[in-house]
């Protein structure tokens, strides 16, 4: 057994130079809260708690997949999302600040609405974390999510099992398929691929070479094609009065007001993330 203090000087010592220092402390709390199953706040006046040899191992097979830039939330195969816990793996990105902000605005917006019960749509649901959260914080509501891919959905439905809802996920393909079967929705949501082929190199090595290119990537020459195809489907799919809403890259802020407008959406509204960019857009159909 060795205490807790004795581990995090191991932590820092093998991640030094690999994270800043507010990373490693972010990913000692995240990793010690996983495996010893504590609060974050009792960690840090607990530093004399013995941790156990089968403990150790555990943490120590973490620090050893970190030193090669596999992600934590990989590493622990779990996050935390708006407060709830989701599992994770290399078929699902990693649920982000700024989507929380894109939900809790959902969420916001859904005090608006009127009509019961309410209905919700997600396309390229990922992990389920969106429309999970929405069903959690919406108990009336009726959630959709897809997915294009058959790995992701299956980590979708055993975070639906995980966090107590009854999210319907099916497998479909945004860009070849319409929505004929998906209808009458009072919101659809996207977060769909929009990092630019050319930004590869300026990303993280733990996001390129571990998180799911599909769910991240769009051709430099195209870089709408999700939110044209998606906005497209829903003018039919939504209610008169519905809301669209979409995650998105923020160099195409106006570009993709511009596109809305386009298709005769009103009250398209860009959104600044806590970082103060231009993360997040609503609009309504007429």
């Amino acid at each position: 057994m060795k205490p807790l203090s004795e581990i995090r000087q191991y932590f820092e010592k093998e991640l030094s130079g690999l994270y800043s220092e507010r990373e490693i402390d972010s990913q000692f709390l995240l990793l010690v809260e996983s495996v010893l199953k504590i609060e974050r706040h009792e960690i840090r006046s607990n530093t004399n708690t013995l941790i156990n040899d089968n403990q150790i191992i555990d943490i120590y097979d973490v620090i050893s997949k970190l030193s090669l830039s596999i992600p934590l939330q990989y590493a622990i195969g779990e996050t935390e999302f708006y407060g709830l816990k989701f599992k994770v793996t290399k078929s699902v990105l990693i649920p982000r600040q700024e989507t929380e902000e894109l939900v809790r605005w959902i969420i916001n917006t859904l005090k608006t609405v009127t009509e019961y019960p309410i209905k919700i749509l997600d396309i390229g649901t990922g992990s389920g974390c969106i429309p999970i959260v929405l069903a959690k914080n919406l108990s009336s509501a009726k959630v959709f999510g897809l997915d294009i891919s058959v790995e992701a959905l299956e980590i979708a439905r055993q975070n639906n099992k995980i966090n107590s809802v009854k999210v319907q996920f099916d497998e479909y393909d945004v860009l070849n398929n319409d929505l004929s079967s998906y209808s009458n929705f009072d919101i659809i949501v996207s977060n769909p691929p929009y990092v630019l082929e050319s930004e590869k190199i300026l990303m993280h090595k733990n996001v390129l070479e571990y998180e799911p290119h599909l769910a991240l990537f769009v051709k430099d020459s195209d870089p709408l094609v999700f939110y044209k195809r998606i906005a497209e489907l829903a003018v039919k799919s939504l209610k008169t009065g519905g809301f669209l809403f979409f995650e998105i890259n923020e160099k195409y802020g106006q570009e993709t007001v511009n596109l809305l407008e386009s298709l005769s959406y009103e009250n398209v509204q860009l959104k600044k993330d806590i970082n103060g960019k231009e993360r997040m857009i609503r609009c309504k159909k007429p």
